[in-house]
């Protein structure tokens, strides 16, 4: 799992540290059931502290995103995928739109529109 933080995001970095592994559990790096390396070198890899790397993982622990499991560690929870899901369908959604003759911004005005 390769992680990246911006630095010129004014985010606190335990935010940024929970939104990178959103983002690599929807881009498909990591999937429900995988394990996780440990904080230390989560920390060591984004240049960080741990607290502030375990600030981010119980941040992601309380939204349903990881299970923390004593003897296995830190996993992706069962779901947590379900962005990548959304994603794709947004996918969909933007060609079936072109199909039809709409651009993208009539798109989302669309989406705007609804209740």
């Amino acid at each position: 799992m390769l992680l990246k933080l911006d630095l010129t995001d004014t985010r606190p970095l335990h935010e940024q540290v929970a939104g990178a592994i959103r983002r690599a559990i929807a881009e498909g790096e990591c999937a429900p059931g995988d394990r996780l390396p440990p904080a230390r070198e989560l920390s060591r890899a984004l240049g960080v502290n741990a607290n502030t790397v375990l600030r981010g993982l119980r941040a992601l622990r309380d939204e349903g995103v990881l299970e923390f499991r004593r003897g296995r560690g830190v996993t992706v929870a069962g779901g947590a995928d379900g962005r990548a899901e959304l994603a794709g369908r947004a996918a969909e959604l933007v060609e079936e739109a072109a199909r039809l003759g709409y651009s993208r911004e009539d798109l989302v005005e669309l989406i705007r529109r609804l209740p």
